[in-house]
């Protein structure tokens, strides 16, 4: 298909035609996904012949389109933009980006809102936009009005407007985020840890199994046989270990994985201060963050520290995860995990232990987004333990 130019003989000037910007137009006007989806292919499709088209043209276009399924109130709303790129967001260094309805009610997720009341609050900031014709918002601005919506809201009130305020004084500060995740095989950690990445945008991420990896290169197993196990075999290596035994003692096993976690502590901790050297924000998630570590590193000046012992507390939960483990990627041979399940068991239950001991947050895997909701709000606990501002400061 031929390159479709739109021209804006306001601003004499000519851009490509893009099905996506439409979509979001279209989705800001009260449309949903699929609908505004199959409108603006049919745009598109309808003007694979020409080569050029303006905006006024393309409008009318889309809401003769609008009209065909009786979307009036839509059509009412999508008149009112000025523009197909609807209402423009000028960020704190003076850009101006789309307002994405999508994107921004991730940013309430982030707070650890269910996807339902995201949508709610996300809905009434951008009727509001509408219903004054507001074509262009600063950042900061528009953080108050949702502060101002939220404290409103009599389903969600003050404690979480306080919440938002916690997060927008904490991703203004420019600080970065450390999250330390333990857990044994089977809990979730490498997909938890890929989810928040993803919605918060960080970069950095990094597995304890592939830092012992690295160290199993640079040292051969005969000097350090304990660091070629996995942790829920080290016990085999530790000197006078017995070769084979039916019941694991809950000491040798403890020993085992104690000794494996030790040997990574260092690489561990250059990670983690390599980040905040950089100020940049990681996610470490891995069997051998022990609790005893993530009480040793604690929080930073540089950066605020978030530990999670992540567990899965059935049984049979935990064994399905396992089996789903080998049908995922066969690679990590899920026979193997499943034939020392006893000694996983126990390393989970040693190491939840320890967590509430050292007042380490606890979160059971159950459902990844009920996960991602608690571990927000764990993560809004810690920063607000150092929050002291007022809205006012925050949207200054």
């Amino acid at each position: 298909m031929a390159k479709v130019l739109v021209e804006d003989r306001e601003e004499n000037a000519r851009v490509p035609f893009l099905r996506g910007i439409l979509i979001r137009s279209l989705q800001d006007s009260g449309l949903s996904f699929d609908a505004a989806y199959e409108l603006a292919t049919e745009i598109r499709n309808d003007l694979s012949d020409a080569s050029e088209v303006t905006t006024s043209d393309l409008r009318q276009r889309v809401i003769e389109q609008l009209k065909t399924r009786s979307e009036d109130t839509v059509i009412a709303r999508y008149r009112k933009q000025k523009s197909p790129f609807g209402i423009q967001i000028e960020q704190r260094d003076g850009q101006l980006l789309p307002f994405s309805r999508i994107e921004y009610q991730h940013c309430l997720e982030n707070i650890g809102l269910t996807n339902e009341d995201a949508t709610e609050i996300v809905t009434t900031v951008h009727q509001h936009m509408v219903d004054r014709r507001i074509e262009t918002m600063t950042s900061r601005r528009l953080g108050e009005l949702t502060y101002r919506y939220l404290r409103q809201s009599h389903k969600l009130g003050s404690a979480v407007a306080h919440r938002w305020l916690v997060w927008r004084d904490f991703v203004n500060s420019g600080r970065p985020l450390i999250f330390l995740f333990g857990g044994t095989a089977g809990c979730g950690k490498s997909t938890i840890a890929t989810m928040l990445a993803s919605r918060l945008e960080i970069v950095r991420t990094q597995s304890t199994d592939m830092l012992r990896e690295v160290m199993r290169i640079m040292t051969p197993k005969q000097l350090i046989p304990v660091l070629h196990t996995s942790s829920f075999t080290a016990w085999t290596a530790l000197p006078g270990a017995p070769e084979s035994i039916q019941d694991v003692p809950e000491t040798l096993l403890i020993n085992g994985y104690r000794s494996q976690a030790d040997l990574l502590a260092v690489a561990i901790e250059a990670v983690v201060q390599r980040a905040l050297r950089e100020r940049v924000s990681l996610i470490l998630e891995g069997v051998h963050i022990h609790p005893a570590f993530m009480e040793k590193l604690g929080n930073s000046s540089d950066a605020i520290v978030i530990p999670v012992m992540l567990g899965v507390l059935k049984k049979k939960q935990l064994q399905r995860r396992i089996k789903g483990r080998g049908s995922e990627a066969p690679q990590r041979r899920s026979e193997r995990y499943l034939n020392h399940f006893d000694e996983i068991w126990r390393l989970q239950s040693y190491l939840l232990s320890e967590a509430d001991h050292a007042n380490i947050p606890i979160v059971a895997n159950t459902h990844r987004d009920k996960v991602f909701r608690e571990i927000m709000r764990i993560t809004i606990e810690y920063l607000a333990k150092d929050f002291d501002t007022t809205p006012q400061a925050v949207f200054a």
